[in-house]
């Protein structure tokens, strides 16, 4: 066997060894995080290391600061463990190594990237015309949806904001709800908008957009150019705006839809919660994350727009010596802000195939009896459950602000599973996110009595 058959078994040994651990590992542990650096900071030697050694030290170093956020007892944030079609995807695209800029530099790695943009599109019920960057998460799919956005209402008033800049043009307002996620106000900042030009319209007793509000917001100026941030799965309950009304009000406007679905736009996935985002089909741009509900490995998400011209026109550009593939179609980066891109379509395509569509839906519906499961386990237990679970989102109170945050440490510290707190309506409160595959009905058991009994030790 030669040397790198040899190494790359040896670390793909070494991955699964962890993973097999994950369903009895402590999900969490207290960390040296002294211990944890010096580990890491071995002084770099002349000579170097053979890379059998290099793995086996890199493995004892990483392990006592490693997180089972893959395994089927982490609720914290929206994270799903990679599917292991998805992961052994993942450990190809390393061997393969490509860079995913056009079909040039990989031609299998754009057409992994067209055919599973097009399973997507179906899945989410987005337009088959659109197009589809394949970006690192979340907050790349809201920037690139919103600089489209920029694009395109400032071409439409007459002004090249790509030649011209921001300076001297049309007035432009951002419309979002009051508890959108902050990742929009960031890409606000990155885009030269500023957060300035935001117009908050008030969220229902959900937490989902209110529709009346947004109707008064967009009267009260109606010449300024008008991008709509909606939101499907609030960040906290999991709510998702009315759609359909946001669309057709915003349009009636000539205003543009971004429809920030990093988790909830999964709900098109399965016929039972596909009724939470009708109408999401209408809107102009839409962001949803692969390394949440689909379960593939970091980082994985997705910028779709249904105007593939104004998309690639916002986000790509060419150069001298940038050859590109005759009659080959815009994808690859110029969907996106990178231009050595990652080969993230090889993964995507190998979770979809190891699903399916029924696997899918099965999924999202799965969790979303599991997040209720969470729910009746601990309002029977007498804590307050405070938000309607419709999706995979669950928030709890414990009491005060205090003694909440003290469970959530408390859990955390035990290691039986991993939940993380939040703050709503000025609410400390226990927020469980149910998004991976391997959670089963007995793990969501298990850590419901572990927070009852770090609870009631309290």
């Amino acid at each position: 066997m030669d040397e790198l058959t040899q190494i790359l078994r040896h670390a793909a040994e070494q991955a699964a060894a962890y993973r097999r651990s994950l369903s009895e590992r402590p999900v969490a542990r207290p960390v040296d995080h002294g211990a944890l650096r010096a580990a890491f900071s071995a002084p770099l030697d002349r000579p170097g290391a053979d890379p059998r050694t290099v793995i086996d030290e890199l493995v004892a170093a990483a392990d006592p600061g490693l997180v089972a956020s893959a395994g089927p007892r982490f609720f914290g944030f929206v994270v799903g463990g990679a599917l292991p079609a998805a992961t052994a995807a993942d450990i190809l695209t390393a061997g393969w190594d490509q860079n995913a800029f056009n079909a040039v530099l990989s031609p299998a790695a754009v057409a992994a990237e067209e055919a599973a943009g097009a399973r997507l599109k179906e899945l989410l019920r987005i337009p088959a015309t659109a197009s589809v960057g394949f970006v690192t998460g979340g907050q790349a799919a809201n920037t690139a949806g919103l600089a489209a956005a920029r694009q395109h209402l400032f071409a439409e008033a007459g002004w090249d904001v790509g030649r011209k800049g921001l300076g001297g043009g049309p007035r432009l307002r951002v419309v979002a709800g009051a508890e959108r996620h902050a990742t929009a106000d960031r890409s606000l900042r990155l885009l030269g908008l500023g957060t300035d030009c935001l117009q908050p319209v008030r969220a229902d007793e959900r937490g989902a957009l209110d529709v009346e509000d947004l109707r008064r917001v967009l009267a009260a100026d109606p010449d300024a150019l008008t991008i709509v941030c909606a939101q499907a799965g609030n960040v906290n309950t999991g709510a998702c705006d009315d759609l359909r009304a946001v669309c057709d009000l915003t349009h009636a406007r000539g205003g543009w839809v971004h429809v920030d679905g990093a988790f909830g736009l999964w709900a098109a996935a399965s016929p039972a919660t596909r009724h939470l985002v009708d109408g999401a089909e209408l809107a102009d741009s839409w962001a949803c994350d692969g390394h949440k509900w689909l379960n593939v490995p970091y980082d994985c998400g997705y910028a779709f727009c249904s105007r593939p011209a104004v998309h690639a026109e916002a986000l790509s550009y060419s150069a001298s010596y940038l050859t590109r593939a005759e009659a080959t179609p815009a994808g690859g980066a110029d969907y996106t802000a990178e231009s050595s891109r990652r080969a993230r379509g090889f993964a995507t395509w190998a979770a979809l195939r190891e699903l399916g569509r029924d696997g899918v839906a099965e999924l999202v519906d799965r969790c979303c009896a599991l997040a209720r499961r969470f729910a009746d386990g601990l309002s029977t237990a007498g804590f307050d459950v405070v938000n309607e679970v419709t999706l995979n989102q669950v928030l709890v109170g414990f009491g005060s602000d205090a003694r909440t945050d003290a469970v959530v440490q408390a859990v955390q510290e035990d290691g039986t599973c991993w939940v993380g707190a939040t703050t709503w309506r000025g609410r400390r409160l226990m927020r469980i996110s149910v998004s991976g595959h391997a959670t089963t009905e007995a793990d969501v058991d298990r850590s419901v009595a572990a927070m009852v009994r770090q609870a009631r030790a309290l």
